[in-house]
């Protein structure tokens, strides 16, 4: 079952054109590189193109004899596996720092609006990489979310997120503490606006994009180009922070996750709340069925698709 390829290029045309996580293994099975992608096929092809300033790549390049990959959901994604991966074990051949060059941030949404944060408290919102990107996206969550309006909310205090009523959420967040420009139904309002893109709510975030794209094509409307690419980064970032992305959570859970396809059998740890594990094994489905059946619902998409991808590749 474990067959090479004649030409590690070859399986790099089997790759999917969507983001994920890919790695490189010599004749003996040793992982020589790591790597993530928005773009999984034309990122593993390029190794077999012009390298440009990674010529220093060349030598490894001659030694690949396998590829591997995993498709994730989003670039985000992409970017917490590689981290996480990186963090447990870095090949040979990755020079990067081993937790990567972003920044691992929260949102707190407070008594001052919202910021992005380093160490989070109960009730943040996150984690997500990239303190750049997520500045972004806070600034326009701000934009279109006046949350300034309730700024005589109480100062920092992170509450759970709770299902009660309209009031008693007003209490908790601290939009009952004045008078202010805004009513105590206003701040609930934006609050719960606010909540509902960082909770990744597909009606709030697309309602979101849609407020940031009108303001967008308005100021290029007007030739107010610097704006619109402003408002234009504003949106990618907003993407970002709403994309799926479920390989780095704050919830400390352990874990682990199969799936099963042609006789691969692909297996992810999750350790406290990060998938850091990634292997692959040939197996007859006889003995993979009872690491499937153990495997929890909401994983058996993402694994089952990595075990398919793992059998084309093989």
């Amino acid at each position: 079952m474990d067959v090479t390829l004649p030409f590690p290029r070859e399986q790099a045309a089997r790759l999917p054109a969507g983001p994920g996580v890919y790695r490189f293994r010599d004749a003996a099975g040793h992982v020589l590189y790591l790597g993530r992608a928005v773009s999984l096929r034309r990122r593993v092809a390029s190794y077999w193109g012009d390298l440009g300033d990674r010529g220093h790549l060349a030598a490894m390049v001659a030694r690949i004899a396998r590829v591997e990959a995993v498709v994730c959901d989003s670039a985000h994604e992409a970017a917490w596996l590689e981290r996480n991966l990186l963090q447990r074990r870095k090949p040979p051949w990755n020079r990067s720092p081993d937790g990567g060059q972003e920044a691992e941030v929260w949102i707190r949404l407070s008594g001052s609006g919202l910021r992005v944060v380093y160490r989070p408290s109960p009730g943040d919102f996150g984690p997500y990489l990239g303190g750049r990107k997520v500045r972004d996206a806070v600034s326009g969550l701000r934009r279109v979310l006046p949350l300034g309006l309730a700024a005589d909310w109480a100062a920092d205090r992170a509450v759970p997120r709770s299902a009660g009523s309209e009031r008693e959420l007003a209490r908790a967040r601290g939009a009952l503490s004045g008078a202010g420009g805004a009513t105590p139904a206003d701040r609930v309002s934006l609050v719960r606006a606010a909540e509902a893109v960082l909770d990744r709510d597909p009606a709030a975030v697309a309602a979101l994009r849609a407020a940031l794209a009108a303001r967008r094509d308005a100021a290029a409307a007007r030739l107010g180009f610097e704006f619109a690419a402003r408002v234009q980064a504003e949106l990618e970032a907003l993407d970002w922070i709403a994309a799926e992305q479920k390989v780095t959570r704050a919830q400390p859970s352990d874990l682990d996750v199969h799936g099963w396809a042609d006789g691969v059998l692909v297996c992810f740890e999750v350790r406290r709340g990060r998938l850091s594990g990634w292997s692959q094994r040939a197996c007859g489905a006889a003995a993979a069925r009872r690491h499937l059946d153990q495997t929890p619902p909401a994983w058996a998409g993402f694994a089952s698709r990595s075990a398919e991808l793992a059998a084309r590749l093989r």
